[in-house]
C-alpha cells in the first residue's frame, strides 16, 4: 500500500483509498468499520500526544504510577466531524474535521489500514489530504454530508 500526503488541513481533510479492484460489500464494511472506529476514538480524545504516559515509560510498565492529574491537565485533542464513506469504482473517500487531535491519529490510521491491506482488503494507495484528480471533491471542499450551520 502506497501512502501519499497532499495538502493537509486538519479541519477540512479528505482521505482517499484506492483499492486494487472495485471493493466487494464485505471489503467496504471493513473499511467503514476502521474509519468509524478511528473517528470514535478521536472524538473521545484517544489521540492525545500530550498524554502518552505509558508509551513514555518504556517497556517495563509493571506497577507504573499513572498520573490522572497530568492526564487531566493536557490539552484536549478531539476530532469533530466525519462524513459518510463514499465509493466510486476502485475509490473510497471520507471527509474529516480532525479538530485538535494530534498527528498521532494519522499514524494509527495508516498502521491500521496497512494491516487491513495485508490481511483482508487489497489497498493500492492511501491519499491523505488534498485533491484527487480521479474524483473531484465538492466545490466547497467540505463534504456535502456536513451541515455548515452545525459546526
Amino acid at each position: 500500500m502506497k501512502v501519499e500526503f497532499r495538502e493537509c488541513d486538519f479541519f477540512d481533510l479528505w482521505i482517499w483509498i484506492e483499492f486494487q479492484t472495485d471493493p466487494f460489500e464485505l471489503e467496504r464494511q471493513y473499511v467503514e468499520e476502521v474509519l468509524n472506529s478511528w473517528f470514535l476514538l478521536g472524538k473521545l480524545g484517544g489521540f492525545n500526544a500530550e498524554n502518552l504516559q505509558v508509551q513514555d515509560t518504556g517497556l517495563d510498565i509493571s506497577y507504573m504510577d499513572y498520573d490522572t492529574e497530568e492526564a487531566g491537565d493536557s490539552f484536549m485533542a478531539l476530532m469533530h466531524n466525519m462524513s459518510e464513506v463514499e465509493y466510486e469504482g476502485r475509490w473510497a473517500r471520507c471527509w474529516f474535521d480532525l479538530g485538535t487531535t494530534d498527528a498521532l491519529a494519522l499514524d494509527v490510521l495508516i498502521n491500521t489500514l496497512e494491516q487491513l491491506n495485508k490481511d483482508y482488503v487489497p489497498i493500492e494507495r492511501l491519499i491523505i489530504g488534498g485533491e484527487n484528480a480521479d474524483w473531484k471533491i465538492p466545490g466547497k471542499r467540505r463534504s456535502e454530508f456536513v451541515d455548515p450551520d452545525n459546526n
